[in-house]
């Protein structure tokens, strides 16, 4: 019998930390339960880790920000997995592939195929959506091109086919003596050779063809590229139209017809014009009415990555760049000689005198004056006032302009929406085909909760008896799953039209595919995006449900799914939803791996793993390895060990919070809000606020909460800061619509602090972003070695070319391309990774080079440099906001979002305090251990303290507990959000009408008072 006693000894002194079998079920020995074994792992600060984990379950693996989670997770079992599968390829496969280097571990067996689904962004391409990210889009075409009802974008007209005698009849319209080309369509943007094409048109009996937009002789023509697409049309007949060729042009268009299956090329020019034109007619889609013929419908048709989908303006984008009217006049409520003389600011008299003169009578005619606010135009007025200046300033740009000017100018350039496609990033052809009344801009622009109903309703029409012909209103019942989304609907959504039952059979499939993406997307917490939104709008978290979303609808089984903190900007209720989405993934037959910080997700795991005890050089041990249940009974254990003990500590923190030894309390008191000392936002309407006025009193750390996609960064971010920032004269974006903002004279500095990286190339880090490196190289200038070589302070940077290496040009690693297999990257063989040459790694302060220094962790450089004030300042601020792992000279790029935000929050703590200042955050917790958590909440009340006013947006309910001032936006996300539903202090909240937050937060403040 193993006494309690025994199995916190073997615990605390096993530095594995795997549990021995007396002490735990021994997993080694479950028949037919296999397990992935990793020995050795000594990835970052790994120490020798033995784990065994068992497939098919949801692990999670938690502990302190910096113990080892993400070494071990991604860098070992994700590193190794994919290197794994790639060396089964074949070698030719194999150097088309990005590899991993293989982890520094003894022996890793039993790995499932891994896949990877972190926060990062990738990359950040605008052409990539939430519907193209998750293969809607790709069903979503299909189904249009196959059941779409086509439509003319001319009159609306229902496309119908055209019969040889139409298509003779539209050209023989053309004027007299015409030269007329008849060319036959063979490929039209194809890949190959296609001498099976070319020798088709020599059977017809035809000796020219048009290849690549050039015409040739059928014996002379060019070698085709198989690599590159290629467009051939076989020319059938040319001729000029005049009275009597009607037969001749009959039998041409017969032959390009059955050529081209129903396609023909009309290539003409007319007597009085200079250039050729093409039109294309076809015997299957034309409008009878305006004589416009269409291609057949395809997918590609509907993809705005192909000339034949995209819209030509913006080439698929939806976004243009161009003059903005928002900057050009960003205040309406200035006079006309202020306000639209803005972009001939410090240009000469001469020019603002013929500039008045061209817009001086619009202003007057659109109902104003040009002494007067221009508030008081007409919207026609308005429009046309913005539209004559952004063309004097096309006008201009086209001339010969100075280098200053040209970049004066670039200030009023910013992206705009398309005006040809309306954003919706498509042709006209491609937006005139509709499904169920609507076209495909209109199915996108959908938040995916409303377009799940949308689809259902189609499924559940494609479900009934193919003789019924209805149409169905999505009030008919459809399937189970659609209808507990369809509770949380906006508004209800009508489907009109009428599918035939042969389109039925057509749309089931599709439909299946599409509703099965849609459900799972709502089922992790984004059911408020709009299947539109690029894809490079969204944070590290939306992204990340969005590829889970996708992995679940994939049905891939055998997989080993690893996430990096999935609840990242989820409320408590969708974090509810994401872990019964986890489960189906696993209970699918995978095994998913999850690197997560929340209490829910922690106790709901099969195993759980909780590495530490500290950050850095002290973590890297695996402390607890088992069903969450048993931590507690460790907690106890280690708190009896602690008292016979006194010199013992806690190792695992985790086990503190989960058994309730510690715990992050509630504040004693909260600051009263001062009714006179109120920022006030009023009819606020940005994206999908609905009128909301919102109170933040100043002075009081206030949180703003509220479900995902309900609001909350659309009043701060989008609205409160632009707002606020424009009226304390900073420059920034325009703010969102509202009526107006008061009480801003009790602020004299705005901060916004976000989880925007830092750098973007290794060779920043957090000691050149807070200016610490700054401070370190004028000590080490001021050496007596130093000033003896008459070394300045820029000779102890990585990126002068005076003191860096020359061979590695100061990143302390050299690339080597190694054809079929992954690119090599090894330590400098000149400077050994120090990243600087010899001479200056021989000046020494305290006996270590500037290398050395960037090689210290933010606990031990502080401790080195204590004496240095402003570098110690720096340093201690770092700490505060539970950095101290990091090391000084640790690359940018290797940091998480939330590191990077409070790197920023350190940086502003830094500073001398002047009072009167309102810092923003957006989910600063992000990557936080509950331990850390507590270490911020004392900095921001820090904050306020000394006089400053903090708003953050967070769902960490331990940050909103600890806040004076809630407010919650809500009830849902997306149209079905918008509206302030609470604010005040938190027992206020809970005590007022229930909800989404206040149910979860009455269960706190009961804790704490219990």
């Amino acid at each position: 019998m193993v006494t309690k006693l025994q199995r916190i000894e073997t615990f605390m002194t096993n530095p594995s930390g795997t549990l021995e079998p007396q002490t735990l079920s021994d997993i080694r020995s479950a028949p037919g339960d296999p397990l992935m074994r990793i020995r050795g792992a000594r990835v970052h600060n790994l120490k020798n880790v033995d784990i065994d984990l068992r497939r098919d379950q949801l692990i999670v693996l938690t502990g302190v920000s910096g113990s080892g989670k993400s070494s071990l997770a991604f860098d070992t079992i994700y590193a190794e997995g994919q290197r794994q599968y790639i060396e089964s390829l074949s070698t030719y496969a194999r150097q088309f592939l990005d590899q991993l280097p293989r982890p520094d571990c003894d022996h890793i067996d039993g790995l499932e195929p891994t896949l990877c689904i972190d926060q990062k962004s990738g990359a950040s391409n605008p052409r990539s959506t939430v519907a193209t990210v998750t293969e809607v889009y790709d069903y979503l075409r299909l189904l249009m091109a196959r059941v779409g009802a086509p439509h003319c974008y001319h009159c609306g007209a229902a496309i119908l086919q055209q019969t040889s005698e139409q298509i003779l009849a539209s050209l023989m319209n053309l004027a007299e003596e015409t030269r007329l080309i008849v060319l036959a369509p063979m490929v039209r943007g194809r890949k190959g050779a296609h001498e099976d094409v070319f020798q088709e048109i020599r059977k017809a009996g035809l000796v020219r063809a048009r290849v690549d937009g050039t015409m040739y002789d059928i014996e002379s023509l060019p070698k085709l590229s198989p690599r590159k697409n290629h467009t051939i049309e076989a020319v059938v007949d040319r001729l000029v139209v005049r009275e009597g060729i009607e037969s001749r042009l009959g039998e041409s268009i017969k032959t390009a017809l059955k050529l081209s299956d129903g396609l023909l090329i009309a290539f003409f020019e007319l007597p009085d014009a200079d250039d050729w034109d093409e039109r294309l007619l076809s015997s299957r889609y034309a409008c009878p009415q305006c004589d416009i013929s269409y291609e057949e419908l395809e997918p590609r048709t509907f993809s705005f990555n192909s000339p034949y989908g995209a819209c030509p303006d913006c080439d698929g984008l939806g976004r243009l760049e161009a003059y903005d009217s928002d900057l050009l006049i960003p205040d309406w409520t200035q006079p006309a000689e202020v306000a639209a003389m803005l972009p001939w600011k410090g240009t000469s008299a001469a020019v603002r005198k013929r500039i008045r003169g061209t817009l001086e009578p619009l202003v007057l005619d659109g109902g104003g004056q040009w002494d007067q606010p221009l508030d008081q135009l007409s919207a026609k007025g308005r429009s046309t006032l913005t539209t004559t200046i952004v063309e004097l300033l096309n006008v201009e740009w086209e001339k010969k302009l100075t280098e200053a000017r040209r970049e004066q100018l670039t200030n009023w350039i910013g992206a705009v929406e398309c005006s040809t496609c309306g954003g919706s990033r498509l042709r006209r052809e491609a937006l005139s085909v509709t499904l169920a009344d609507r076209h495909i801009g209109q199915i996108v622009a959908m938040p995916a909760t409303e377009a799940t109903v949308f689809f259902a309703a189609l499924q559940a029409e494609c479900d009934q008896s193919l003789q019924d012909d209805s149409a169905y209103d999505v009030e008919s019942e459809a399937t189970a799953d659609a209808s507990v989304v369809r509770e949380r609907a906006p508004r209800r959504v009508k489907v009109g039209g009428k599918l035939s039952p042969s389109q039925r059979e057509i749309a089931r499939p599709i439909l299946v595919e599409i509703n099965k993406r849609l459900r799972f997307l709502d089922q992790v917490g984004v059911g408020y995006l709009t299947l539109g939104r690029s894809a490079d709008t969204l944070s590290g978290g939306e992204l990340q449900r969005v590829r889970l979303a996708t992995s679940i609808g994939s049905g891939l089984v055998g997989v080993c799914y690893i996430l990096d903190e999935p609840s990242i900007g989820l409320h408590q209720r969708d974090n509810d939803r994401l872990i019964v989405a986890l489960r189906d993934l696993q209970r699918q037959g995978n095994t998913v791996l999850v690197v997560e910080h929340d209490e829910s997700m922690m106790r709901a795991a099969d195993w759980l793993i909780d590495m530490g005890p500290g950050a850095g050089h002290r973590g890297g041990e695996i402390l607890f390895a088992g069903e969450p249940s048993s931590i507690t009974a460790i907690a106890e254990e280690q708190a009896e060990a602690s008292d016979d003990d006194s010199d013992l500590p806690s190792r695992s923190v985790t086990a503190d919070y989960l058994s309730g030894r510690r715990s992050i309390p509630v504040p004693e008191s909260r600051r009263k809000a001062d009714k006179n000392q109120m920022l006030t936002l009023a009819g606020a309407n940005t994206h999908n606020l609905q009128n909301v006025t919102a109170r933040f009193p100043l002075g009081c750390l206030i949180g703003v909460a509220g479900v995902s996609g309900s609001g909350k960064s659309s009043i701060v971010n989008d609205t409160l800061y632009p707002a606020l920032a424009r009226t304390l004269g900073l420059q920034s974006p325009k703010p969102g619509p509202f009526e107006s903002l008061t009480g801003a004279e009790g602020i004299d500095k705005l901060i916004r602090i976000d989880q925007a990286p830092i750098g973007r190339t290794p060779r920043s880090c957090p000691a050149t972003y807070t200016g610490a490196l700054d401070l370190i190289r004028k000590v080490f200038a001021e050496t007596r070695d130093a000033k003896q070589r008459g070394f300045a302070a820029n000779r102890f940077s990585f990126n002068a070319k005076p003191g860096r290496c020359d061979q590695c040009m100061g990143q302390g690693q050299e690339k080597i391309e190694m054809n079929f297999l992954a690119d090599l990257y090894v330590r400098c063989s000149v400077c050994g990774g120090k990243r600087f040459n010899r001479q200056t790694l021989a000046v020494r302060f305290k006996g270590a080079s500037i290398a050395d220094v960037l090689e210290m962790t933010i606990d031990d450089a502080a401790e080195f440099f204590k004496n240095f004030v402003k570098i110690d300042r720096i340093l201690e601020s770092m700490r505060s906001v539970g950095l101290g792992y990091l090391r000084l000279g640790q690359p940018s790029t290797t940091l998480s979002g939330g590191e990077a935000q409070r790197i920023k929050l350190a940086t502003e703590l830094a500073r001398q305090e002047t009072g009167n200042t309102l810092y923003l955050l957006d989910e600063p917790t992000t990557g936080l251990h509950f331990d850390d958590v507590r270490r911020l909440i004392d900095v921001l009340q820090s904050l306020v303290e000394k006089g400053n006013t903090v708003i953050v947006i967070e769902h960490n309910l331990d940050v909103i507990k600890c806040c004076d001032w809630i407010v919650e936006m809500g009830p849902e996300g997306g149209a079905g959000g918008g509206r302030l539903l609470a604010e005040g202090t938190p027992e206020k909240v809970v005590a007022g009408p229930q909800t989404p937050t206040s149910g979860y937060l009455q269960e706190l403040l009961d804790a704490a008072v219990s």
